[in-house]
């Protein structure tokens, strides 16, 4: 069974949603299995540390949940056209996984949102691939295939899923491209683990 793991950080909540229709659609594929965790906040205060289980949600991840994982994908809101702190301090702590090549030549895919129009979604999945590739990935987009991708008036773009919006209500089209992605991601993964 490939493992698939969807990494995350979510504040207002549609990464997080995103992230469950991925697993969808990760699940909806014979031999693949999505697994679901977020990363902590970043806190200024050393002595604030979070809990090491969250009250609710998605569990934390390790760095064991990266060496052991088939695949990936890696969401985040957009924080000045790159990705969350939280996400990127999570995998700042990696070098282990990336000295041990423990990622290299599985398949990798990013997600993201942000509140409005031209609020960075795109660049923010350009710079969540550079640390993916950094690790040996390989990376999986989203194709023109899905007419939906063609369609969309909100997120939708062929480097990954998109939201655009400032509630949490993923758009139809939104939902279709995140499923999609997470079929695309788990075919791969399954193909490239049966080799």
């Amino acid at each position: 069974m490939a493992e698939i793991l969807i990494l995350y950080y979510s504040e207002s909540g549609s990464v997080k949603n995103m992230a469950s229709i991925i697993a969808r659609g990760i699940n909806s594929v014979d031999g693949a299995s999505a697994k679901i965790r977020t990363v902590q906040k970043v806190s200024i205060n050393p002595d604030g540390k979070e809990k090491l289980i969250p009250d609710s949600g998605s569990l934390y991840a390790t760095l064991d949940d990266l060496k052991n994982c088939d695949g990936i994908a890696l969401g985040s809101p957009t924080r000045f056209g790159n990705m969350a702190a939280p996400l990127k301090f999570f995998l700042d702590s990696a070098s282990s996984v990336w000295l041990k090549g423990s990622l290299e030549n599985k398949p990798a895919s990013v997600f993201t949102s942000s509140s409005s129009n031209h609020g960075g979604n795109e660049s923010t999945l350009l710079t969540m691939q550079l640390p993916l590739q950094h690790l040996g990935m390989i990376l999986v987009g989203v194709p023109y295939s899905i007419p939906e991708l063609s369609k969309t008036k909100t997120g939708g773009t062929p480097y990954g899923a998109s939201h655009v919006g400032e509630n949490s209500d993923i758009s139809e089209e939104e939902k279709i491209i995140c499923f999609a992605q997470g079929v695309r991601l788990a075919k791969i993964t399954v193909k490239l683990l049966n080799e």
